[in-house]
């Protein structure tokens, strides 16, 4: 637990505290008072937990979003909590009445979003252990470096074009039209420039094999801050959902297969992954594939 969140716990404990206090001093303000800064309290402590959650999370993205709409919903009932308690503030009579269901909907509140952990958590523990279970040496899927080029800052840039202008004969035979998008001239990135010219070629070459169709793929490298964000689109037949999360696995092939050792992605994989970087796809069956790469500069 943070400090900050330490001190709203406290807070909240001791607002909590005067609230019971004036109750029994009768002073109906002081409780909607001292009251409401204890909701609130509780919202920035529930909002403040919700984004160390968010932060350390290690599963899909897709269930990620799924929890953090499930929280930011319980964030947005407590606003409405707070709100329908300002209006009964008008109504002296029921006040006592209200502010104990008030307080037992927090709670439950509370206990839901503690649920929401202990779930996220153990998603997370199940996550790590079938990663451990189906854990690959991808050093070993590394290509050779040439030592004096190790270390080099190149321009990203113009290794996705000597990938394209390698494949381009490839790419004419299916139909299929190969372009980079960049609002940039130069991205420099630290890497030996044959490792990255490997991991272009692996993932174009893996487009060109599942086209079967007229279309394009269009390479996109922009840069955020100090990462480089590289989305290699196609128009291919694409793959089902529940296929594409295994694309990255040695000797993986979907059910649209074509002869090769499912070599190419897993290496594309080690690549990123060795610089510090992230790999992932996202696809649909008949919508082409996606591949999205995060380098750091």
């Amino acid at each position: 637990m943070s400090v900050i969140q330490k001190i709203l716990l406290a807070l909240s404990c001791v607002l909590f505290a005067a609230t019971i206090y004036c109750l029994f001093l009768k002073d109906i303000y002081l409780v909607v008072f001292f009251f409401l800064l204890h909701s609130l309290c509780l919202i920035f402590f529930s909002y403040r937990t919700y984004t160390d959650i968010a932060s350390t999370a290690h599963f899909s993205d897709t269930y990620q979003q799924d929890i953090g709409m499930e929280i930011a919903s319980k964030n947005k009932e407590l606003e409405k909590l707070k709100e329908e308690l300002e209006l009964r503030e008008k109504k002296n009579s029921e006040l006592y009445t209200n502010v104990g269901e008030l307080n037992e909907k927090l709670e439950g509140f509370e206990k839901e979003i503690s649920a929401l952990k202990e779930e996220k958590a153990a998603l997370e523990e199940k996550f790590q252990k079938d990663r451990e279970e189906k854990h690959t040496d991808y050093g070993a899927l590394l290509p050779p470096v040439n030592e004096e080029e190790h270390s080099e800052t190149v321009n990203i840039l113009d290794i996705a074009e000597m990938a394209k202008e390698e494949f381009l004969t490839d790419a004419k035979n299916v139909n299929m039209a190969i372009n980079i998008s960049s609002a940039d001239s130069t991205l420099l990135v630290k890497a030996d420039p044959n490792r990255l010219l490997i991991l272009f070629r692996n993932i174009i070459d893996n487009s060109i094999k599942y086209m079967r169709k007229a279309g394009s793929l269009v390479i996109t490298v922009s840069t955020i801050g100090d990462d480089i964000f590289i989305v290699l689109k196609d128009t291919g037949e694409g793959l089902p959902e529940d296929e594409t999360k295994h694309i990255f696995e040695l000797n993986y092939q979907g059910s649209n297969r074509v002869s090769g050792n499912g070599l190419g992605l897993a290496q594309a994989k080690a690549i990123v992954e060795y610089y510090g970087g992230t790999i992932y796809a996202k696809s649909r069956k008949g919508f082409g594939m996606g591949i999205y790469i995060q380098l750091p500069a």
